[in-house]
């Protein structure tokens, strides 16, 4: 079934709909978790008071904005509710590796398991070490594969603002996870270093 079958299901009442809506959003509502919050153990936390909000919430769910737009601010919300509540920011921790639903990153991560486990520890690494708003911004893009207007809805900020946090986001990503790609970038000060060692 659908998502609009399942949500007209379960807002009248039906139990397996509201289950199977459930389960058809877990894996993708902890995968944005796990990306935000940095730990499993946040994660796991963050994931079931976001269930637990999206079932409370789901009679007021009017359609307004597709369910998985709507279903992502509840996670990051809870997320980052979850990282207030424990006065800290993310911290490091290995990734679950057994996920059910490939996301865009791990689809672009190299076939071979063992490079796609490094990739997906050293993807991580570098989103732990990003501010929180550039983080859940490209979690959003990359992870949950929302578009640029959906993440502005989920994050109550402009477009604009969404395209301006992922792109510095990400230039933060790749020059955390290879430190040498900004001296390869062409900017004033990479100029002058490249003029004055020739």
């Amino acid at each position: 079934m659908d998502d609009s079958t399942l949500i007209n299901a379960a807002q009248r009442g039906d139990r397996q709909a509201l289950d199977q809506l459930l389960r058809k959003h877990q894996s993708r509502i902890h995968a944005v978790c796990r990306r935000i919050a940095g730990n499993d153990a946040d994660a796991l936390d963050a994931t079931q008071e976001a269930l637990i909000a999206v079932v409370k919430g789901l009679p007021r769910f009017d359609g307004r904005s597709k369910f998985s737009t709507w279903i992502y601010r509840i996670a990051t919300n809870a997320c980052i509710d979850e990282l207030r509540r424990r006065h800290r920011q993310p911290t490091p921790g290995l990734p679950e590796y057994e996920q059910a639903d490939p996301t865009p990153m791990a689809a672009s991560a190299p076939r071979d398991p063992a490079e796609t486990v490094t990739a997906r520890i050293d993807i991580d690494r570098g989103l732990e070490q990003l501010p929180q708003e550039f983080r859940t911004a490209v979690v959003l893009r990359d992870v949950a594969g929302l578009n640029y207007n959906e993440i502005a809805e989920v994050l109550n900020i402009a477009p604009g603002t969404v395209r301006s946090r992922i792109a510095r986001g990400r230039r933060q990503l790749i020059d955390v996870m290879n430190p040498r790609s900004s001296r390869n970038q062409p900017g004033p000060e990479n100029r002058q270093n490249k003029q004055a060692d020739e």
